[in-house]
C-alpha cells in the first residue's frame, strides 16, 4: 500500500501516565493541579488533545480517583485555552500473579480488579469528549503484571461509552486488539467515526518497528483515524512515519521523559518539538475545533453532583 500523507495533523499529549515514571523526572506532573496546568501548557504549545491519568500527589503512584479526575477536568475547562480532553479508562484491569510455582493468590499489593461501570465511574461523572479503551489483555514487562481486558469487559465498556457520548479511543498494543476493536465496530459497540491509538514498543505488545506498524496501518479501514506513538528515543521518528502513514501524532511524559540525551523534557517541550517536525514535513496542525468536527465530539462540562 503506498504512502499517503496525512497533511492536516492533530497533536495528542500524554501528560502524565500511569508508569512508573514519578521518580525519574521532577517535572512528571502529580497533583490534579499539575497535571491540569501541564496540559493546558502543552495545548498553548499546539496540542489539540490533553490525554489524562491521575496519580497520588504524594506518592506518584496511579489512581482511579474520581474526585481528582473531576478536579483535572474542572481546572482545564475552566481555563482560556480551549483543547480536546481524554481520559484514561485503563485503570482497574490490574492482574499480578504469585511466583512461577504458585501464581495464585494474585499478589494484592499490585492488583488492582474493578467492574465495567467502576472503570467507567469517573467518565460518566466528568463526560470527557474522549476516552480510551484498551482493546485486549497483554502481558507487559514489569514483572508478572497481565493487562486484563476480557471481550465482556470491553463490550460493557465500549457500551457504556457509546451511550454517555463519549467517543472511544481504541488503544491498539499488538494486532489481535484492531482485530478486537474491528469486532466492536461491527456489532455496533463502537460508532463511526472510529478512533485509533497505535501503541508501539511498548513490552510485550507490537515490537517497534515499520514492518509491524505498517502492517497495523494498512489493517483499519481507509475511513478510520489513527495517531501513533513509541517510547523513549524514538517519539519523534513516530512523529514522522505516522504523518507519512497517514496518521497524527502522540508525544508526552506518559511516553518519553527525555528532550535531548541527558535533557529532561516538558509536555509542552515535547509537543513544540513534535510541532517542528509535522510542520517541517510540510504538513498543517489543526486545533481542537477541527479535530471535534473532524471526530464529531461533544463538549461538555462535568455533571453536577
Amino acid at each position: 500500500m503506498p504512502l499517503a500523507m496525512n497533511k492536516e495533523v492533530f497533536i495528542t499529549a500524554a501528560i502524565t501516565g500511569s508508569g512508573a515514571t514519578q521518580d525519574r523526572s521532577h517535572l512528571v506532573p502529580r497533583s490534579p493541579e499539575q497535571i491540569a496546568t501541564a496540559a493546558i501548557d502543552a495545548a498553548k504549545a499546539g496540542a489539540a488533545i490533553v490525554h489524562c491519568h491521575v496519580r497520588d500527589p504524594e506518592t506518584g503512584a496511579p489512581s482511579r480517583d474520581k474526585g481528582m479526575f473531576r478536579e483535572v477536568t474542572e481546572r482545564i475547562r475552566a481555563s482560556d485555552t480551549d483543547v480536546v480532553l481524554n481520559l484514561t479508562a485503563g485503570m482497574g484491569g490490574d492482574m499480578v500473579f504469585g511466583p512461577t510455582e504458585s501464581p495464585l493468590p494474585l499478589n494484592q499489593a499490585g492488583t488492582d480488579m474493578a467492574g465495567a461501570t467502576e472503570r467507567v465511574a469517573h467518565v460518566a461523572e466528568c463526560l470527557p469528549e474522549i476516552c480510551t479503551l484498551d482493546c485486549g489483555t497483554m502481558n507487559f514487562a514489569e514483572a508478572d503484571y497481565v493487562m486484563t481486558n476480557t471481550p465482556g469487559m470491553l463490550r460493557a465498556m465500549g457500551q457504556m461509552m457509546t451511550d454517555l457520548g463519549v467517543r472511544a479511543e481504541i488503544e491498539v498494543f499488538e494486532t489481535g486488539h484492531l482485530w478486537f476493536a474491528q469486532q466492536l465496530v461491527k456489532e455496533g459497540i463502537i460508532e463511526d467515526p472510529v478512533m485509533v491509538q497505535f501503541c508501539m514498543g511498548v513490552p510485550w505488545g507490537a515490537p517497534n518497528d515499520l514492518n509491524t506498524f505498517m502492517s497495523l496501518v494498512n489493517n483499519i479501514d481507509p475511513n478510520w483515524t489513527f495517531s501513533a506513538f513509541s517510547l523513549g528515543r524514538d517519539q519523534m521518528a513516530y512523529a514522522a512515519a505516522a504523518v507519512l502513514a497517514g496518521g497524527n501524532v502522540r508525544v508526552g511524559l506518559e511516553d518519553n521523559l527525555w528532550l535531548d540525551k541527558g535533557v529532561l523534557a516538558t509536555n509542552a517541550q515535547l509537543v513544540e518539538r513534535a510541532v517542528t517536525v509535522v510542520t517541517n514535513m510540510g504538513a498543517k496542525i489543526i486545533g481542537p475545533d477541527e479535530v471535534r468536527e473532524k471526530l464529531k465530539l461533544q463538549k461538555r462540562a462535568p455533571v453536577a453532583k
